[in-house]
């Protein structure tokens, strides 16, 4: 999917009605980054030769109707800093961060696919604890095998996330929904601001298909519970 335009920075205001959000074009523009992020793996999944990551339950697999429409925690956001490592204990996941953004043609930029313990926090959007919802990606696999979010789509509701940042401060998300998307149709109301601080960890997901890659994400909501 090709976009002729795109909003590069985070916009706390949407355009179309005035409320915090990441305004239409730049969450297709995120949308744009989460193809690619389908394609590139392309090479080295879905070859028979290992198994197919885990998805999320059956009944989970469609869009999260309440997506975006949570109350807030009553904890109060931080104010910005660089996320440098998350943590995701139920799964296995402990990784560094990396900060990734949008290509020359506006497509967001995927962790280097060769490191496969990597995450990618999307700086054009709001930093992990502060106000807004906040975009960590990773790769499922790459060409030697399972990568950073392979296990993604066995989160468990009320699972924990842990992201420290540059300023030393750990903060804590607790994950409230799962879902998949076509790779094609993430809905925009995924990236939104609800008012708190949000998380939200997308992979690739669905079936392997040569030529095309695999056919979804797996998108992970989470909310910011405090700090450590």
């Amino acid at each position: 999917m090709r976009l002729p335009e795109y909003i590069p920075d985070y916009d706390p205001y949407d355009e179309a009605d005035g409320t915090p959000g990441w305004g239409t074009r730049a969450a297709c523009a995120a949308l744009a980054g989460l193809v690619i992020l389908g394609v590139t793996v392309m090479f080295a999944g879905g070859d028979g030769g290992a198994p197919a990551p885990p998805q999320p339950d059956t009944a989970r697999q469609e869009p999260a109707a309440t997506a975006g429409t949570y109350p807030g925690t009553g904890v109060q956001p931080l104010p910005p800093a660089v996320p440098t490592w998350v943590s995701v204990p139920s799964i296995g996941v402990e990784a560094p961060l990396t900060n990734v953004g949008l290509d020359a043609e506006g497509w967001v930029q995927a962790p280097p696919q060769e490191i496969a313990n990597l995450a990618g926090w999307y700086d054009g959007a709001t930093p992990p604890g502060a106000l807004g919802t906040s975009v960590i990606v990773g790769h499922v696999d790459n060409a030697t095998g399972p990568a950073v979010f392979y296990g993604l789509g066995a989160v468990r509701l009320g699972d924990s996330v842990e992201v420290i940042r540059e300023d030393g401060i750990a903060v804590r998300f607790e994950i409230y929904d799962v879902a998949v998307y076509d790779k094609d149709e993430v809905p925009e109301t995924v990236y939104r601001d609800t008012g708190s601080a949000e998380l939200r960890l997308i992979t690739c997901g669905g079936t392997f298909e040569e030529g095309s890659g695999y056919t979804a994400n797996v998108v992970v909501f989470a909310r910011m519970t405090g700090t450590a």
